[in-house]
């Protein structure tokens, strides 16, 4: 086993989001420290001091820093990445906050790529609001795969039991079909087979490929990309050795819980899959960036604007977060240790 604990950086996210709370309300549990080392991405004061919380809901206590390299284990660390002072307004997203969420994400990001973190946790941003000059981005998964230089990255939604990734992600649904090439389902099932079997450790994956097409085009008759593009790499693979199986049409595929047959499901588009996610688990479920150099996780939900402040927000999808960011660097580290140490 790993001597140290892992280094967790978290990016706050949006302020007038709920992201500061579903910290706040994960870190109030001490256990936390017992299996990583949190820190903040953020003025802690800032970020904790004001915030409206109940009379008895727990004060939290950061060492606060300006440089990573000096984060103490067994604390919780914040790390300074702006001087401005906000008044924090819950529900009201505003350049400010947009620039601080940035800020934040890029901090974080540089510090892991410099070695100083060994994984980060994201919490939600407004895509629409965290734009700028020097971000254009549409979201987490994309910033990071660019950042980290990977060439490809696969966006993958994980609760215990549930795995389902997708090949297009935050695109327009008019334009899945034109993005939907054999290359790139090729190169997204071989992430998929990739990390679960070193991020989750499964050594012989099966995965099932959906169709596009209501009734996964039956036969052509709904539509030709299942016969044109998905079942001749399906098959490629099944002759190279791998249990991927397909294409499977969705709503049956789901609706009869073909998916516990599974160890992953790979739908063809962002709601396709997230839609059923959601509707299964999004109160515990993760969203995990495979494909990266680095292990990043995030909360399944968005800002929730219309609960922020208002001390509602649950943060079990958060914490799912943070518990799978500290599996997956573990998972990753036993792979890299020599078999004899094992």
């Amino acid at each position: 086993m790993p001597q140290n604990l892992p280094r967790l950086g978290f990016s706050v996210g949006d302020l007038a989001g709920i992201g500061p709370e579903v910290i706040y309300k994960t870190l109030l549990d001490e256990r936390l420290l017992k299996i990583c080392t949190p820190v903040i991405y953020g003025t802690a004061t800032a970020l904790f001091d004001d915030f409206p919380t109940p009379a008895d809901a727990g004060h939290l206590t950061f060492r606060q820093l300006r440089d990573a390299a000096d984060i103490a284990p067994g604390r919780l660390n914040a790390v300074t990445c702006w001087d401005e002072d906000f008044v924090l307004a819950p529900g009201q997203p505003s350049p400010a906050t947009g620039a601080a969420a940035r800020e934040s994400l890029l901090s974080a990001a540089r510090d892991l790529k410099a070695g100083k973190l060994d994984a980060i946790v994201t919490a939600p941003i407004s895509k629409e609001n965290t734009q700028a000059d020097d971000f254009r981005f549409p979201g987490h998964t994309e910033f990071l795969t660019s950042y980290f230089e990977a060439p490809e990255s696969l966006m993958f939604l994980v609760d215990e039991g549930l795995r389902i990734a997708t090949v297009t992600g935050h695109i327009p649904l008019k334009d899945v079909a034109a993005r939907l090439t054999p290359e790139l389902l090729r190169i997204k099932i071989t992430l998929l087979l990739k990390s679960l079997k070193q991020d989750f450790g499964i050594l012989k994956p099966r995965i099932a490929v959906l169709g596009l097409n209501p009734h996964a085009g039956e036969n052509g008759l709904l539509g030709r990309e299942e016969g044109d593009i998905v079942t001749p790499v399906i098959q490629q693979f099944a002759h190279d050795g791998h249990l991927v199986l397909g294409p499977f049409p969705a709503d049956g595929y789901f609706g009869t819980q073909q998916f516990r047959q599974f160890d992953a499901t790979l739908a063809l588009y962002h709601d396709q899959g997230l839609i059923p996610f959601k509707l299964m688990a999004f109160e515990r479920g993760v969203n995990f960036t495979a494909g990266l150099p680095v292990v990043r996780t995030s909360p399944d939900h968005g800002t929730a604007y219309g609960i922020a402040g208002q001390y509602k927000a649950d943060e079990s999808s958060f914490r799912a977060a943070v518990y799978l960011a500290c599996e997956v660097w573990q998972q990753r580290w036993e792979n890299a240790q020599p078999r004899s140490a094992r």
